[in-house]
C-alpha cells in the first residue's frame, strides 16, 4: 500500500476519542478515509476529545460507542475494515497500581478481541500500539526494538502482554500486524496524568510552587503530529507485518528540564515541589527511556519534524483555552 491507498479506505481507530486516537482520527477523514471511530461509551454520549473537532470532520465519522473489551460489539466494528488502528487501551501507570485487574481486561483482552476481529474478518493490515514503557530502566541506550522487555509496573506488564500476543497472531495465524512502539507523545489534549500537562495546568492557574514526582528522569518527546504521522506511514507501507518499530526523536530531556521549558515560554518564575503521592515505588521508576530512531527512518521513511520548545509552544497556546478540562490538582501523573 502507498499513503494514497487510504482515501476512499474504511479504516477503524479503537480509542478515538482519547489523545493521539483523535488527532489521528481528525487526520484519517483527511486523507479521505471512511473512519469508524471507536469511542468508549459513556451516559453522557460523550465522544471524547473528538466532540472538539471540527463540525465538518464530525460529519464524516461514524462514531460507535462500546467498549475493547467486547469481543462481540469489536467484531462488528472491525466487519469489512480494510485497516485496524488499535490505541484504545489504559495509559496511567499510578493507577495500575491501584486497579492492575482493569488494565489486564482492557489492554490485554482487548487487545485479543481486536485481532480475533482482524482474523475473522480478513483485515489487511493492523497497527498496534505499544509503549517504550515495555523496556523499563534501559539496559543501554538509546533503545533499539531488540532491547530486551522488562516491565516495571503493572501497565508495562498488560502492554508487553498485549504486543506479544499481537505478533503472535501474525506468527500463528498470518495476521498482518505491525506493533508501533511510540515513546513519550506530548501535546495538545494529552491527558492530566502526563507530566507536561501537570505542570502547565499549575503554571497557568497561576500557582508558583509546582507539586510533581521525581524530576531527574528523563524521556524522549515527540510531538502529537509526528506520531500520527508514524500511524500513517505504518499503516501504507508494504512489507512491515510482523515488525515492531519505534517512534522517537533520540533525544532526551529530564523532567526538571521540561519544567525549566514551560516557565520560559510562559515567562515566569516557579520552583518544584516533590509531592510524595506523585512518586512511583522505587523498584518501578524507569529513569531513562531514549530511543534509536533508525529503523523508522530507514523502514517508514519517517523523522519527526516539531521540536520540544516549539511544540510546548504549540501545547500551552492550546491549553490556555482549554484550561477548564483540567484539574491542577490530578494526582494521577
Amino acid at each position: 500500500m502507498t499513503t494514497a491507498s487510504l482515501t476512499g479506505r474504511t479504516v477503524v481507530v479503537t480509542g478515538a476519542d482519547g489523545f493521539i486516537g483523535s488527532h489521528l482520527t481528525e487526520r484519517l477523514v483527511a486523507e479521505g478515509c471512511r473512519v469508524r471511530a471507536l469511542c468508549l461509551y459513556n451516559s453522557q454520549g460523550s465522544w471524547g476529545w473528538l466532540d472538539q473537532a471540527p463540525r465538518d470532520t464530525q460529519r464524516e465519522l461514524d462514531v460507535r460507542l462500546g467498549d475493547i473489551r467486547d469481543a462481540r460489539f469489536v467484531e462488528t466494528v472491525c466487519s469489512g475494515a480494510d485497516v485496524v488502528f488499535h490505541l484504545a487501551a489504559l495509559i496511567a501507570i499510578p493507577y495500575s497500581y491501584v486497579a492492575p485487574e482493569s488494565f489486564v481486561q482492557t489492554n490485554v483482552v482487548g487487545t485479543m478481541n481486536v485481532l480475533e476481529a482482524a482474523r475473522r474478518g480478513n483485515v489487511r493490515r493492523v497497527v498496534h500500539t505499544s509503549t517504550s514503557e515495555v523496556y523499563g530502566t534501559p539496559e543501554h541506550v538509546p533503545i533499539r526494538e531488540t532491547h530486551p522487555l522488562n516491565a516495571q509496573s503493572p501497565y508495562a506488564a498488560t502492554k508487553v502482554a498485549a504486543d506479544q500476543l499481537a505478533l503472535s497472531y501474525h506468527r500463528s495465524f498470518d495476521v498482518p500486524v505491525t506493533v508501533l512502539r511510540p515513546f513519550n507523545t506530548f501535546g495538545p489534549r494529552q491527558s492530566a496524568r502526563a507530566v507536561l500537562p501537570t505542570i502547565c495546568s499549575q503554571l497557568l492557574a497561576g500557582r508558583r510552587e509546582i507539586e510533581l514526582g521525581r524530576i531527574d528522569t528523563k524521556r524522549d518527546l515527540t510531538y502529537v503530529s509526528d506520531t500520527v504521522e508514524g500511524f500513517i506511514r505504518a499503516a501504507t507501507t508494504p512489507g512491515v507485518d510482523g515488525q515492531t518499530i519505534q517512534l522517537g526523536t533520540g533525544q532526551v530531556v529530564s523532567v526538571g528540564e521540561i519544567f525549566d521549558a514551560a516557565c520560559r515560554a510562559l515567562g515566569v518564575d516557579a520552583k518544584v515541589k516533590v509531592d510524595p503521592r506523585r512518586l512511583r515505588p522505587d523498584a518501578s521508576e524507569v529513569l531513562v527511556l531514549e530511543s534509536d530512531p533508525s529503523r523508522a527512518k530507514e523502514v517508514l521513511g519517517w523523522s519527526p519534524l516539531v521540536g520540544i520548545d516549539e511544540g510546548i509552544t504549540r501545547t500551552l497556546e492550546w491549553m490556555k483555552t482549554h484550561l477548564d478540562e483540567y484539574r491542577p490538582d490530578f494526582l494521577h501523573a
